[in-house]
């Protein structure tokens, strides 16, 4: 590999790119210091121009408040070489001339002047804050000979050339990762692969949590540890995160359960009505976070209509603010992203293990608990961390109804909005990373010394049916109370489009709707247009990320498996916070653009699809994609004709979480929206904040139907892959 024509061609390419690189840079360089230097010449004239023939301080003081880019001031009569400056303006550029008035550049400015000739003194001046050029300019008063001297800040001339010498280096460095994965590595497109997934998640990973974590150390301008300090010495925070814990905990036991219910029924039973019960599986998360918060709240908070029917019959201790409403309602919201996650995976175990399990006398539930349950395993865990990382991340749902249960999520926001305290929150939701990094890394290390390998290259056709009819009654039964309740729940939100002000006027009203959509015209199509740029990138990023994971060995791996999954696990303001202390300065100014609210998309709801892809790929045979390399297949090719139809399930389910996602976003995007792009979710939220509930469930409804009919058009649009489709047998 390396032979002596590539390292040589390697070394010539390089030099020869760095000499062009060189003459470019220069050019560029030249060009824009010349510019400035033109513009600084033809300002200098103007002001010459202007200059009157006497009252010259009252000039001075008038244009003094008009003047930014540049210090001026007057000389009435030109002084001798090494003599002091007699001069009138600003004070700091009167300081520069008492101590310089003996330098060269001095001397021969006034020389200049005196011949009536403008003179740009060489090297750069500093006068107080300003820093720049000093030039100096002849003028005329009352029939005498004087100067102007004006020193120019060439604060943006100077991040101007560091932006030039950033951009040449990022330049230099990935034509050298290029041309070393072209001329040096066995399979190119893999290398490419691994180098751009690097590079995002060190730009839009790494680089804005360092940001935050930088943050958190600094205060008033300096290092400092008072901020860490007064936070892990504080037991209201210590509450917190142990609060945090146990929602976590809960949330994901509970909705892990429910999603497993869910996709179980869905993919290995023969039960009716199988689209309906996967559309209500989907139903919470397409909602935006807080609908069903506030449903909850319509319904069972301390004058809600279920709570009053209850203290009519004598009920009056129920509450359900604190944990037990928390968990309920988290779950009733996260449960979503565990079906997602595990329909997937149950569709693609292939049932001949199953089948040799009944044949062997085994009992349904024995097959069940022994095979199934087992080859599922990978999925499951994926499934409790994908929630368990939501849960500590949520600040939506603690914000109404905590009560007193502390939650650090809440401690964080608080902190940001409530008291601009941005190092505390970011300190906190940091806080947040050490739980999240230790379960993943826990499941990382018990899914990796155990196969569930199950597709192989001959997958079986069948489901076979594990469930008696009696079990199918219990499961049923339990699914159709679960979409009950969410029935309930967002019934509440479609009456409210119907009633004036919900709460204080229930009057029959259509008012609502014709307002709602002018006013949130838009911010719908903002919505719309970024949630649909996000999605197609953020799909095929997380399947190509889950098969370098699964399948391939190389230096840094772990690193970059752990990159990719930390944006999961961080609060929604600290994203934000840090996107915008990251992105508002060069090299990458994104802050109010539309790129910076789709790469937030990308970057936030990547760990999903990469779970779910992790854990299917772990289920497919790596012969299948080893003989396919063996009859001349690249990289590219194997992953888009066997690996992507394989793994469908899990690529439409990132496909699907990203789009509904990106639609109901809140918490980050609420601090990267601008005056030109808006999202929907942010204006629900301020009407809710106002109690215009009737217009936050207009829009909440508008928004629930547009999602579900690009998630239709979406499952239409893809092909079912006719290898992996599967018919329910019943067992021996």
């Amino acid at each position: 590999m390396f032979t002596r024509k590539r390292v040589t061609g390697f070394i010539l390419s390089l030099v020869f790119v760095l000499l062009l690189g060189y003459w470019v840079f220069s050019n560029i360089r030249g060009a824009f210091l010349s510019l400035a230097e033109d513009r600084q010449l033809q300002t200098v004239a103007a002001v010459t121009t202007s200059f009157p023939e006497d009252d010259v301080e009252a000039w001075l003081t008038r244009t003094g408040p008009q003047r930014s880019a540049y210090l001026i001031a007057f000389v009435p009569s030109l002084p001798a070489p090494g003599e002091p400056i007699r001069a009138t303006g600003d004070e700091a550029l009167l300081a520069l001339c008492d101590r310089s008035y003996a330098e060269s550049e001095f001397a021969r400015g006034f020389d200049n002047v005196a011949y009536e000739e403008v003179y740009r003194a060489k090297g750069e001046w500093t006068a107080g804050k300003v820093s720049g050029s000093l030039v100096f300019a002849p003028v005329l008063t009352s029939g005498e000979g004087g100067a102007l001297l004006l020193l120019f800040d060439q604060a943006g001339e100077r991040s101007f050339l560091q932006l030039l010498h950033v951009l040449s280096a990022v330049a230099l460095l990935l034509f050298t990762l290029v041309l070393w994965q072209i001329l040096f590595s066995r399979d190119p497109i893999t290398g490419f692969a691994i180098v751009g997934l690097f590079l995002m998640t060190l730009t839009f990973v790494a680089y804005p949590l360092f940001e935050a974590l930088r943050l958190s150390f600094v205060q008033e301008g300096r290092f400092s540890l008072e901020i860490w300090r007064s936070i892990l010495s504080s037991r209201n925070y210590r509450e917190a995160l142990f609060g945090s814990l146990t929602l976590g905990f809960w949330t994901a036991t509970t909705s892990t359960a429910v999603g497993f219910l869910f996709a179980f029924v869905c993919s290995r039973t023969n039960v009716r009505f199988k689209t309906f019960i996967a559309t209500m599986g989907t139903l919470p998360v397409i909602s935006p976070p807080f609908s069903l918060t506030l449903s909850v709240i319509l319904l069972f908070g301390n004058n809600g209509l279920i709570t009053r029917f209850l203290s009519s019959l004598g009920v009056s201790d129920f509450s359900i603010y604190g944990l037990p409403g928390l968990v309920a309602v988290q779950t009733m919201g996260m449960f979503p992203i565990a079906f997602l996650t595990l329909s997937g995976v149950l569709e693609a175990i292939d049932s001949t293990f199953e089948e040799a399990a009944l044949n062997l006398s085994a009992s349904r539930w024995e097959t069940f608990s022994s095979v199934t349950l087992p080859l599922a395993l990978p999925g499951i865990l994926s499934a409790w961390l994908l929630v368990f990382t939501n849960s500590l991340a949520d600040f939506a749902n603690p914000l109404i109804l905590s009560g007193n249960f502390r939650v650090l999520s809440l401690e964080s926001y608080l902190e940001v909005t409530g008291m601009n305290r941005l190092g505390h929150g970011a300190a906190l939701s940091i806080l947040l990373l050490l739980p999240t990094l230790t379960a993943f890394l826990v499941q990382r290390f018990w899914v990796s010394r155990r196969s569930f390998v199950t597709v192989t290259g001959k997958p079986s056709g069948r489901i076979t049916e594990l469930t008696t009819p009696a079990a199918r009654r219990v499961l049923t039964t339990l699914i159709a109370a679960i979409i009950l309740l969410l029935l309930m729940l967002y019934g509440t939100i479609i009456a409210g489009c119907f009633v004036k002000n919900w709460g204080i006027d229930y009057s029959f009203s259509l008012e609502n709707i014709g307002e709602a959509l002018s006013r949130a015209r838009d911010a719908l199509v903002d919505t719309v247009t970024l949630a649909g740029i996000a999605t197609p990138i953020a799909g095929f990023l997380a399947m190509i990320a889950a098969l370098l994971i699964v399948r391939k060995k190389f230096a840094g791996k772990r690193l970059l498996e752990a990159l990719l999954m930390t944006p999961f696990a961080l609060p929604g303001t600290l994203v934000g916070i840090s996107f915008i202390l990251a992105f508002n300065r060069p090299p990458l100014i994104l802050v109010g653009t539309a790129a910076i609210i789709v790469i937030n998309y990308v970057v936030r709801e990547l760990p999903v699809g990469i779970e779910g892809g992790i854990a299917s790929l772990r289920q497919i045979d790596p012969a299948i994609e080893e003989a396919a390399t063996d009859l001349g297949a690249d990289s590219a090719t194997v992953f888009r004709t066997i690996v992507l139809p394989l793994i469908r399930p899990a690529f439409i389910s990132s496909l699907s979480y990203t789009f509904v996602r990106s639609m109901t976003a809140v918490s980050a995007v609420i601090f990267l929206i601008s005056a030109r792009w808006y999202h929907l979710t942010v204006l629900i939220y301020n009407f809710s904040e106002n109690l215009r509930f009737g217009l936050a469930s207009v829009l909440s409804t508008v928004l629930i139907f547009i999602v579900f009919g690009v998630f239709g058009l979406m499952r239409l649009m893809v092909r079912r892959n006719e290898n992996l489709a599967k018919s329910i047998t019943h067992g021996a």
